[in-house]
């Protein structure tokens, strides 16, 4: 069997170290894309992404805007949830506590995440929260009931913006998905623990 010529061996050994660079840097994006993408959308207001806040705002101005609140639950997760009200009127930079409720008819604990945005969409970046049941997994135990509150401003600043001066209503949506873990696990062995106990 005939020897490679080395500059034949050396392009070959360039070739496959230009092709594993390129599946790895593919791998590195496949797998920060979509903490990218939250950023991303964070960061711009994308999607009617709303920002979170340490504080609340110090201006407040005399225009105002509605307020609506949207609760949804997906299929698979056993809750009754709904927004205790479904509309308040706030001035801009004036901030807004309001309360959603869930209940939960499943037979063990079960737990959810909120996924949530505004419409419309451009006021995102506008829309603030400092308080949110939605920043964490929520666990309710089998026929609670349990409050959530959402605390929130509509940024001043979205008056200086001329694109947002038809903006009269935003919408608050959420949406609860089921979700599967360790805390879960740990709720639902302590309720079967309990239950052993007082039976």
């Amino acid at each position: 069997m005939a020897e490679l010529d080395p500059k034949v061996r050396r392009r070959n050994r360039l070739f496959m170290t230009t092709l594993c660079g390129v599946a790895f840097s593919m791998g590195v994006l496949a797998f920060a894309s979509s903490p990218l993408y939250r950023l991303f959308c964070q960061v711009t207001g994308y999607g009617g992404t709303t920002q979170v806040a340490d504080s609340v705002s110090d201006k407040v101005l005399d225009r105002t805007v509605r307020v609506r609140f949207v609760a949804n639950t997906d299929a698979e997760l056993p809750w009754t949830f709904k927004a205790e009200q479904t509309e308040v009127e706030v001035k801009l930079g004036e901030p807004a506590l309001i309360y959603f409720q869930a209940t939960s008819t499943a037979k063990e604990p079960t737990a959810g995440q909120a996924v949530y945005n505004v419409t419309p969409d451009k006021v995102g970046l506008y829309f603030s929260k400092v308080q949110c049941f939605c920043f964490t997994e929520q666990i309710i135990q089998p026929g609670e009931t349990v409050e959530f509150p959402v605390y929130f401003y509509v940024d001043a600043a979205m008056d200086a913006q001329p694109n947002l001066s038809d903006v009269r209503t935003i919408t608050l949506s959420y949406t609860f998905y089921s979700q599967r873990s360790k805390a879960l696990e740990n709720a639902v062995a302590a309720y079967y623990r309990a239950a052993k106990n007082d039976g």
